[in-house]
């Protein structure tokens, strides 16, 4: 190997089985050697493999090294220092070695042995250390198989690419929400700084190393990411870590599929992930098509690749019509309130802000309504009552709808068209604000972003909501800021009988009603 090395100019790796055989003789240094499929995918045990490979440089063992060690659990990592000597000839020096560290071991995911000499390394007992090193693997492996629970344990991973550090955090927090929306536990969180995301892994190759150590410490078999993953990127950091990988769409869109209550919102759901799905197939592509037509395409049939996507298609297809279905039956629905003397009040606003809490309130009804995100995905109206309409009262129509998200998945926006149509054919929209959240004006104008996108034209006015649980300077700010806001307490009823009051002005005058705002709440005072 030290001959081979100096021939080269370059470092020469060997892979070598328990039984003493040769398994892969590789040109590189140890993050180039090609490992059999099965490496590192069990912990309670090693992978059977020890690398060793010879440096023409002195240094010890890299970072790459003993990234390589851990990742794919080798039984020794084994580094040895060559230089040439008189006549060319090659002169081993140090032995550098290392092992995977017990799992009692907090510090390092490693064990790095003083340099030694490799006689003195050749005369060592590698077998009993490794039998000792498994033994306790196991036993560690066990005991966190007990404690682990139902609910996957997950890190999560944000990129800040410039936002600065308290929106990535932001982002960060809200991804968290997310995730114990949808079931998950949080178990870490990373948070990296870049100028740009990394082409191949968003967050670099490093900063994955050190996220793989912490699920392993942590007991986390899921990596979920702040940022939507390209398909190649999901890969490749999928092979870098072997650990499950989501990105912040795909678990937006398992919140939706576990809350899709009725025919309605599971066809919407069903059909938004098949279009997440769909570019993320991967495969031979038309190598061996029919499909393809021309010399060199001709082969046997179609791969599974292709039939896998011609089922997801043909899905697609039955799916939008369903929803185009639904669409009709909507808009007829629609007809007669429109035609009809009764106005169309419709609550928006960002999810979980309590939007479902005060359409229960308004309308004396019983929709569910819990601290969780999307857990309203089927638009329900329900008849109230405002009796400051006209000497005797009057009637309104609330409707509940789905709350928007910033970065709100485009195949969700697509999916969902059948609901949000329900706004355009509102007299008012209220849109609803948790005053109590942290960065309440930036998911205002998250909102106001997708409502502009859906090019509303409709009335819009704001009243805050969760007032009790706000800090009343806040509140006050936030009011003053949105026109005179409303502060409201849809749990407790606070401020209910104000927002009754502005309501029956602002439906009283709608024909002659502004579009913002502001001016929609100076229309109201006046």
């Amino acid at each position: 190997m030290a001959e081979l090395a100096l021939d080269l100019g370059r470092p020469v790796t060997v892979l070598i089985d328990r039984r003493g055989r040769v398994i892969t003789v590789a040109a590189g240094d140890a993050e180039h050697c090609p490992l059999p499929p099965a490496a590192g995918e069990a912990e309670a045990r090693l992978a059977g493999l020890r690398l060793i490979h010879v440096h023409l440089k002195e240094g010890g063992l890299s970072r790459a090294d003993l990234t390589s060690l851990f990742l794919n659990r080798l039984d020794l990592m084994v580094a040895v220092d060559v230089r040439a000597g008189s006549h060319g000839a090659p002169e081993l020096g140090l032995a550098h070695v290392a092992t995977v560290a017990p799992p009692t071991s907090d510090e390092e995911d490693w064990l790095i042995d003083a340099p030694t000499d490799f006689a003195t390394l050749e005369r060592g007992d590698v077998l009993e250390r490794v039998a000792a090193l498994e033994e306790e693997l196991a036993r560690a492996y066990r005991a966190r198989d007990v404690r682990r629970g139902s609910e996957e344990r997950a890190v999560l991973v944000g990129l800040d690419t410039g936002e600065g550090p308290l929106e990535a955090q932001s982002r960060l927090d809200e991804l968290a929400e997310l995730l114990r929306s949808a079931g998950g536990v949080v178990a870490f969180e990373v948070l990296q700084s870049r100028s740009s995301p990394d082409a191949r892994t968003l967050v670099g190759r490093g900063k994955l190393d050190e996220v793989v150590s912490a699920a392993f410490h942590e007991n986390a078999d899921l990596l979920v990411f702040d940022r939507e993953l390209s398909p190649a990127q999901a890969r490749e950091i999928e092979k870098a870590t072997k650990l499950k990988v989501l990105d912040r769409t795909q678990v937006i869109l398992d919140i939706f599929a576990q809350n899709a209550r009725g025919r309605e919102a599971q066809v919407q759901v069903e059909l938004a992930q098949l279009q997440y799905q769909l570019p993320r197939l991967s495969g031979r592509g038309a190598a061996m098509s029919r499909l393809g037509g021309g010399i060199g395409t001709r082969g046997p049939g179609e791969t599974k690749l292709e039939v896998d996507r011609r089922r997801i298609r043909e899905r697609l297809a039955a799916l939008e019509r369903d929803v185009d279905t639904i669409s009709r039956r909507r808009s007829e629905g629609r007809k007669g309130r429109t035609h009809g003397p009764t106005p169309v009040v419709a609550l928006v606003g960002y999810t979980n802000a309590g939007k479902s809490t005060l359409f229960n309130a308004l309308a004396k009804s019983s929709v569910l309504a819990k601290d969780a995100l999307f857990a309203t995905l089927r638009p329900t109206t329900r008849e109230g009552w405002l009796p400051e309409r006209g000497e005797w009262g009057a009637t309104v129509l609330f409707t509940d709808t789905v709350g928007f998200i910033r970065d709100l998945p485009s195949e969700l926006v697509s999916a969902f068209r059948a609901t949000l149509e329900e706004l355009h054919d509102a007299d008012l929209l209220l849109h609803v604000v948790d005053a109590a959240a942290p960065g309440a004006p930036d998911r205002v104008t998250a909102v106001e972003r997708i409502l502009d996108e859906l090019e509303l034209r409709v009335p819009r006015l704001v009243v805050l909501n969760k007032a009790d649980a706000a800090d009343p300077l806040v509140t006050r700010d936030l009011a003053t800021r949105y026109g005179e806001a409303v502060a409201v307490s849809a749990k407790t009823g606070r401020g209910l009988e104000t927002l009754r009051s502005l309501l029956a002005h602002v439906l009283a005058g709608s024909e002659s009603t502004p579009r913002t705002n502001e001016e929609v709440a100076v229309h109201a005072r006046s």
